[in-house]
């Protein structure tokens, strides 16, 4: 068992959060401000996760979720964040955020993202599909009607770590390359939105690479 941290007790972070109980994880959530604001909604919506602040999340967990709102994500305790395997789950919403213009430059997000996180092993999964898909599609490994979710990232190990918990959580993983081409799966593709199975996902992923050259991670999922 290992410590999952989720920062962003909305519909995506109490999904992963419940989840990640589900697999045998101690899960660790935070909200914006006092634990003790979330405690009923943790224990309602993420029965057996504990409800923490954000900067006891980050140093308590061995893998860290990022499922705040893009508008709030340097709000995040960077410096405990140092050397742990982050995963970005954020998309860049406008109409939900607000214009952002350090977001409209046509650098994927998650770039951005790990430019501000210096010293942390970020990848992008979780991040595709909508919260009730994520809660209503999850299936045991093997499972004949099993999802899959992608995953890009520059680190190879952090990668697989992000896949492991991925398969843990009730997904199969894909590797989509490296964060500079992770919006091969953002808003706008075709993938996006789309709960779809393994085979669907790689075509889809296979599409986009020949719709935008391949730019190598050096991360394979085993």
């Amino acid at each position: 068992m290992s410590t999952v941290g989720i920062l962003g007790a909305g519909k995506l972070g109490t999904v992963l959060a419940r989840l990640s109980v589900a697999a045998g994880h101690r899960t660790l959530i935070a909200g914006s401000g006092d634990p003790g604001a979330i405690g009923l909604i943790v224990d309602v919506m993420s029965p057996g996760a504990l409800a923490m602040r954000a900067v006891e999340v980050a140093r308590q967990s061995d893998i860290v979720v990022l499922a705040v709102p893009l508008s709030r994500f340097r709000t995040v305790p960077a410096d405990q964040l140092r050397g742990k395997v982050v995963i970005d789950a954020m998309n860049y919403w406008p109409s939900v955020d607000g214009p952002l213009p350090e977001f409209e430059k046509g650098v994927p997000s998650s770039v951005i993202v790990a430019d501000a996180l210096p010293g942390t092993r970020l990848v992008k999964a979780f991040s595709h599909l909508g919260y009730h898909q994520l809660d209503e599609d999850a299936r045991p490994s093997a499972a004949p009607d099993r999802h899959a979710v992608a995953i890009a990232g520059d680190d190879a190990r952090a990668v697989q770590a992000g896949a492991d918990l991925i398969d843990q959580l009730g997904f199969d993983p894909i590797a989509a390359g490296a964060l500079a081409v992770s919006d091969r799966f953002g808003p706008g593709s075709a993938l996006f939105g789309l709960s779809a199975d393994r085979s669907t996902v790689e075509q889809l992923l296979a599409a986009a690479i020949v719709s935008r050259p391949f730019e190598p991670s050096g991360a394979e999922i085993a």
